[in-house]
């Protein structure tokens, strides 16, 4: 099953109190998940928690208003999936590292891990002169507002390639829902994902595994989400961002990406 990683940050300014009960309500804000893992980080000048939610597809609803109630307790909400995973790994590592690891139905422990630290920022901020926040990385920007329905999502700026850069391509693949298996083309690439055009089009959100044959004959396999759906007879197909986390899915798609940006491609 699909695991979609998520993260908030909080500084000092924000409610201890208002915190831990996003930490508390996770599993009413969030019913559809299977299993709930998070991390809870302490840093000088910012507390934050890293969410995995294992889920059978993507939760836009739930997550939406988890990010609504994360922004009301002064914090700053990333879908961590979104990003490329070179960028979702160093973001994890100096963010992330050392934090404390806690199961889903210890959800009150990690919120009081968490108000403790935001109550200690608070206090250190109030003896010192103020000073502004570290910077968090943005979200990438909503795939719905997208002028090309056939875009991937971006990453932000800085990423060593960035999801806006796209390939033209005519690559064979296979996707399986939980209903079908479908042999394609996919006419476009990008470090965050790929479109297809298809008569068969699973719903938005819904997880699909895909097969990708390279040229150079090595595949690229793992979980997508169908991020959007274009309605056409003609053109119409589904945009698939990559979920896997596997270090060689992403060697594999960085060292494909690079042959084109070569002109080897």
């Amino acid at each position: 099953m699909p695991v979609f990683g998520l993260a908030a940050l909080w500084s000092g300014k924000a409610s201890p109190e208002r915190a831990a009960q996003v930490l508390e309500g996770l599993g009413d804000m969030l019913p559809t998940a299977q299993s709930l893992q998070l991390v809870v980080a302490a840093r000088d000048e910012q507390a934050g928690v890293e969410l995995k939610v294992e889920a059978p597809g993507y939760p836009r609803a739930s997550v939406e208003r988890l990010a609504d109630e994360v922004k009301r307790s002064g914090g700053i909400f990333v879908e961590l999936w979104r990003l490329p995973k070179a960028e979702r790994d160093a973001f994890r590592t100096s963010t992330f590292a050392g934090g404390r690891a806690f199961g889903g139905d210890e959800r009150a422990g990690a919120a009081r891990e968490l108000a403790r630290h935001l109550t200690a920022l608070a206090a250190r901020g109030a003896a010192a002169p103020s000073a502004p926040p570290p910077p968090a990385p943005p979200p990438p920007p909503d795939p719905a507002a997208e002028q090309d329905p056939r875009r991937v999502p971006q990453a932000p700026p800085g990423s060593p390639q960035r999801r806006g850069r796209r390939f033209a391509v005519r690559l064979e693949l296979e996707f399986r829902s939980e209903l079908e298996f479908v042999r394609e083309h996919a006419l476009n690439i990008s470090n965050g994902g790929l479109f297809v055009r298809t008569a068969h089009r699973p719903l938005p959100d819904s997880v699909v595994t895909v097969d990708v044959k390279l040229p150079n004959g090595e595949h690229l396999q793992g979980d997508a989400v169908v991020v959007h759906v274009v309605d056409d007879p003609y053109q119409g197909g589904v945009g698939l961002a990559f979920l896997s986390d596997d270090a060689t899915f992403s060697r594999t798609l960085d060292d494909y990406l690079a042959s084109l940006a070569g002109g080897m491609g």
